[in-house]
């Protein structure tokens, strides 16, 4: 029987594994032959010693931080939850380092959607402190969860020396790891100003690759400041767009088509001119005339028309040319040329591999749309009364970029929660178009000092509605409130509006640690290995983590010989965490397969749960016996 360690997916053994699985040639022995990988590549290997490149001091630190499995879990908190055994979203206090690392597996390539508004670097926000080592033990320190009291995050004045290399060291494992998660259709939107804009462009060119630059979208956040230096009011921020290569954005049903009796299928219209001139396409500078009425249409010297004079004839046969007059619905002026809806969907497919047809957008924002960070401010004190938060994103910005997406299934990120306008937002989309997208949101637990002015607001409400001073706190009041609201306006809407808590933690295993001193009392704790403060659900989702399950699985619960059995999606992964695990328990989860049918059913016991060895040794071949294979112990 395998047994389960408390680590997540080695990212660097799955690497290794695809590149091995590429190029088979280039390994001798288990391990990679670079001379023989070279020579694989050919000529998109570049040795030379001076070439383009963006370093930083600290940046191979970065990158082995990210490929660096955690040993951590995901706690429950169905105290704090909202319709816990119902709900599709998620929210999770904790480092967002160590959570994007559990997350690996339950949520790699289906995250449609990440948009993060990560600290900008402007000297007075703080930088992560990332502990190569240990960096569950930083994060506690951190957020004040040992020894009583935290460590400040570290503010990162451009005095420091090593102003943007902090920064850069701060988020290139993050997203790093974001990409993991992103569908082959997926995007990432990344909210920015002027202070690290150029080093973002150029970190994200390396980890989604400078083909996938999709945009850069200006967004005016705010209204001219007239006191600023060099008389120049800096009102704009960037929000940088990366996409799969899959990805295509654009409303889908925004293109008008048309239905006529003389076709069966929807068409179209589309200008029936070219931006070439007379010069450059003299074949297309002619006057095309309708054959219906001899009605004459000359073309324009500067736009000449996108067929020639001898390819019109069989245009118009095939119905692609439309004049005035041939519909009583259109009212046009010249002729225009006819799409039909299959030719776009295989314009689509060809280009995107998706049928799905869509209007491109403008990466100019529309300010009526999107509002500035005063319409945000302004909903913060709809929802609480008090400015709890400061410079919140307005929920138009970000519903902008979620209705574009297309999708009304999607699973939306933010793994800088902050505010909670992401969650707020894609509710509120929902509740439009009757969507069914789920959020996952990540925020760090980072405590509210109610002596620093510009937190004594925060600090106040906390203190007022009984709640720890925690900015995570005030996040999930953010979505509580917005969920009454959207109800409250919309009171026909029976869609998702509540959110399922979860909370970094050490992993629940006990870790091995032989020490000559150990007393009895300690060789007894270790006979169970599952750590005394825990209960049965916070292993649970480890095991879900671990088996890269999603969080928001059906879980239901059978007894067995007066045993518990969880049930995780319909069974396809049984877990007993019983103390006196019998054969009739054994057997009766046989049984479960039968009455279940999964296509793959995997089962995990703890390991001293077992009666005895008779019957930890039989369970396998009883398993096996009914076609589960797939028997692991904690």
């Amino acid at each position: 029987m395998e047994k389960m360690d408390g680590k997540t997916m080695d990212i660097v053994a799955e690497n290794v594994g695809k590149l091995k699985e590429l190029f088979p040639e280039a390994f001798t022995e288990g391990k990679v032959d670079f001379e023989a990988l070279k020579e694989v590549l050919g000529t998109f290997v570049d040795d030379r010693d001076e070439r383009y490149s963006f370093t930083w001091n600290g940046k191979s630190k970065a990158r082995m931080i990210a490929q660096t499995p955690s040993t951590g879990t995901l706690r429950p908190c169905k105290e704090e939850s909202i319709d816990w055994g119902s709900t599709q979203n998620i929210f999770i206090e904790g480092d967002n380092l160590e959570v994007l690392k559990l997350l690996q597996k339950s949520y790699h390539k289906k995250v449609k959607m990440i948009y993060i508004d990560p600290p900008y670097n402007t000297g007075k926000d703080f930088v992560y402190k990332d502990n190569f080592k240990d960096n569950i033990k930083n994060y506690k320190e951190i957020t004040g969860q040992v020894d009583g009291e935290g460590r400040n995050l570290s503010n990162n004045p451009e005095t420091s020396g090593r102003y943007h290399t902090d920064w850069l060291n701060m988020m290139y494992p993050r997203l790093k790891l974001a990409r993991n998660l992103l569908k082959d259709d997926g995007v990432i939107f990344i909210s920015i100003d002027d202070n690290e804009v150029s080093n973002l462009r150029k970190m994200c060119d390396e980890v989604f690759g400078d083909e996938n630059f999709i945009a850069i979208f200006p967004w005016r956040s705010r209204t001219a400041k007239a006191d600023v230096p060099f008389g120049v009011s800096c009102d704009v921020e960037w929000i940088v767009c990366y996409g799969k290569p899959y990805f295509v954005a654009g409303r889908l049903g925004e293109r008008k088509y048309y239905q006529s009796d003389d076709f069966s299928e929807p068409w179209r219209m589309q200008d029936s001119t070219t931006n070439k001139t007379k010069e450059e396409r003299p074949n297309s500078f002619f006057t095309m005339i309708n054959p219906k009425n001899g009605e004459e249409f000359p073309a324009n010297e500067t736009r000449t028309w996108c067929v020639t004079e001898d390819t019109f004839p069989e245009y118009y046969k095939n119905g692609k040319i439309v004049f005035p007059g041939d519909y009583d619905f259109l009212n046009i002026k010249r002729p225009a040329f006819r799409v039909f809806e299959n030719e776009d969907r295989e314009k689509a497919f060809k280009k995107y591999g998706t049928e799905e047809v869509r209007m491109a957008i403008s990466s100019y924002l529309p300010e009526k749309d999107v509002g500035r960070t005063e319409h945000g401010s302004k909903e913060i004190r709809n929802l609480f009364g008090p400015q709890v938060f400061s410079y919140p994103k307005p929920t138009g910005l970000i519903k902008f970029f979620v209705e574009n997406i297309s999708d009304p299934d999607a699973i939306i990120m933010d793994f800088f929660a902050g505010s909670g306008t992401t969650a707020d937002a894609m509710m509120q989309q929902n509740a439009s178009d009757k969507g069914n997208r789920k959020f996952l949101l990540v925020q760090l637990p980072e405590v509210i000092n109610p002596t620093k002015n510009e937190q004594q607001t925060a600090a106040q409400y906390c203190i007022q509605n009984k709640l720890p001073l925690k900015i995570t706190e005030l996040t999930k009041a953010r979505i509580s409130l917005a969920a009454a609201k959207i109800k409250e306006e919309n009171p026909e809407y029976d869609g998702d509006l509540g959110f399922k808590a979860f909370k970094l933690d050490s992993t629940n295993i006990k870790p091995w640690e032989v020490d000559f001193d150990m007393t009895e009392r300690t060789l007894e704790d270790f006979i169970s290995n599952i750590k005394t403060d825990r209960r049965e659900e916070d292993v649970l989702y480890e095991i879900l983590l671990k088996y890269g399950l999603d969080l928001t699985l059906p879980i239901s619960e059978h007894t067995i010989a007066g045993q518990k059995v969880f049930d995780i999606g319909m069974g396809a992964l049984i877990i007993c965490l019983a103390d006196a695990i019998s054969l009739e328990v054994v057997e009766g989860i046989a049984k479960l397969k039968d009455e279940l049918n999964p296509e793959i059913m995997r089962v995990v016991f703890k390991d001293s749960g077992f009666k005895d060895d008779v019957v930890k040794t039989n369970a396998v071949q009883i398993l096996k016996q009914a076609g589960i294979v797939d028997v692991r112990s904690l």
